[in-house]
């Protein structure tokens, strides 16, 4: 009998990178292709705001729904179900304004209901990433795990603003829709074919592997495939939730900005062409694919050795204060170039950060990750539906520069909301249904995890 661990729970993690890959694809190819859609239809900026937010408005909706789902029924099926959905949608995006809801709300009207429905199902992704996570990976290694999750959302949206432009150039720009339509429902089928909610259920996870994943875990009750009644009281009742999902208000305003403004401020603003504009609006996704990783390993290594109050908030409030910096920075530059490496560093430190608030999700409360981390994010995107519509207003207003300087200052202030989070101290729930924050070492099954016993048992039939 090998005693060596198998790995299987990388390939998991390395499958919900492709999940963020796709989703950011999907999620940022119209960012892109407002460059055609805006004058095919005469629709204004402030209109395509619109259109944009529409997206991200259905996207925080859903989110705790989505998590909610996960916890109950298992990840699985709900990711494989959410991808189907949003890629039928995404297909559906090249015929938006010839669709009948135009005659009856115009084309910006069928338009936001299609974006809507891409972030209704989109919104089960990341609370269900995070539930996969909790279940495969042993709390050691979550913050290097979501940080490579995250990672995938970087490099998606890097390698749509070149590969969009290329294929709207080549093909025009519905073409990019049905493509990426296409692969998402394969990616579907191929999620429902490989996955598995827990490891025990997995045929390539060896006893090894789930000794090595339960190591360190706290005990709690078995998980069951009946639906468990979410504690609200207790979930909501902590602040450490409410100032997690305040700071991550202030990322996803931030971030959205990168998202669906930064290749149109590029070519609007600096003066770059649609080709030159595609490829450097990538910078700060590249960037942040890198730190992304690096971030998560980072929180693991100092909450290792000085708690997780140093490696999950200190590394939360170092990215942002270097965000903060940064983005003002580049705002305030004279030169194009310039300009363009400082805005990319602070997306980068904006990345940095990413790893440590999903992984404190899991700290507070292991046992409703889905849930949880769903609320966390409901909130990062409340903040992300405001910024498209806000920010070309406040251009408009107040000019380019001033619209920057506003998401600097709210990275300092979610850099603040940090010193209210402690995720050592995890969410006091009901007898049954503790999280994983001991620092004692057991051997009982835990959620989404088998015991030792157990996996030998399964490993000798």
């Amino acid at each position: 009998m090998n005693d060596s661990p198998t790995r299987t729970r990388w390939l998991i993690v390395a499958l919900i990178f492709c999940m963020g890959v796709l989703m950011f694809i999907d999620r940022v190819n119209i960012s892109i292709a407002a460059k055609y859609i805006m004058p095919e239809y005469g629709l204004s900026e402030v209109q395509m705001g619109w259109i944009f937010s529409a997206f991200v408005l259905g996207y925080a909706i859903l989110q705790v729904p989505g998590g909610w789902l996960g916890d109950s029924v298992g990840p699985r099926r709900v990711l494989a179900g959410a991808i189907l959905w949003w890629s039928v949608f995404t297909a559906v995006t090249a015929v938006a304004g010839e669709l009948f809801l135009t005659a009856l709300v115009g084309v910006v009207g069928s338009f936001t209901i299609v974006r809507v429905l891409i972030g209704i199902g989109e919104a089960a992704g990341p609370p269900n990433y995070n539930r996969l996570v909790a279940n495969w990976v042993a709390p050691e290694e979550r913050g290097l795990a979501m940080g490579i999750a995250a990672s995938g959302s970087a490099f998606g949206a890097a390698l749509t603003p070149p590969l969009i432009v290329w294929i709207m150039v080549t093909l025009g720009w519905r073409a990019a829709f049905y493509l990426a339509g296409g692969v998402g429902i394969f990616l579907a089928l191929f999620c429902y074919w490989f996955a598995t909610d827990r490891p025990a259920d997995h045929s390539w996870v060896n006893a090894a592997e789930l000794r090595y994943i339960t190591r360190g875990l706290a005990p709690a009750a078995r998980q069951t495939q009946s639906p468990r009644p979410v504690p609200w009281k207790a979930l909501l009742g902590r602040s450490d939730l409410w100032f997690l999902t305040a700071s991550y208000f202030t990322l996803g305003y931030i971030i959205y900005i990168y998202f669906s403004w930064f290749y149109l401020y590029l070519v609007n603003v600096r003066g770059f062409s649609v080709l030159s504009g595609g490829w450097y609006s990538t910078a700060p996704f590249l960037a942040g694919a890198i730190t992304s990783p690096l971030g998560g390993w980072l929180s693991d290594s100092v909450s290792r050795r000085f708690g997780k109050r140093a490696g999950r908030c200190g590394i939360g409030i170092g990215g942002l204060v270097l965000t903060a910096g940064l983005i003002w920075a580049g705002a305030a530059a004279a030169d194009p170039y310039r300009a363009i490496v400082l805005l990319a560093l602070g997306s980068a430190s904006l990345f940095l950060t990413a790893a440590a608030y999903w992984a404190s999700t899991m700290d507070l409360a292991s046992s409703y990750a889905g849930t949880v981390s769903g609320f966390m994010n409901m909130g990062g995107n409340l903040g992300g539906a405001l910024s498209p519509t806000l920010t070309p207003f406040l251009a408009q207003r107040f000019g380019w520069e001033s619209a920057l300087y506003v998401a600097a200052a709210l990275a300092l202030l979610g850099a603040l909301f940090w010193l209210g989070v402690h995720p050592e101290r995890a969410i006091e729930l009901a007898e049954g249904e503790t999280g994983d924050s001991s620092p004692r070492r057991h051997e009982q099954e835990t959620p989404g995890v088998a015991s030792p016993a157990t996996a030998q048992t399964r490993a000798k039939r």
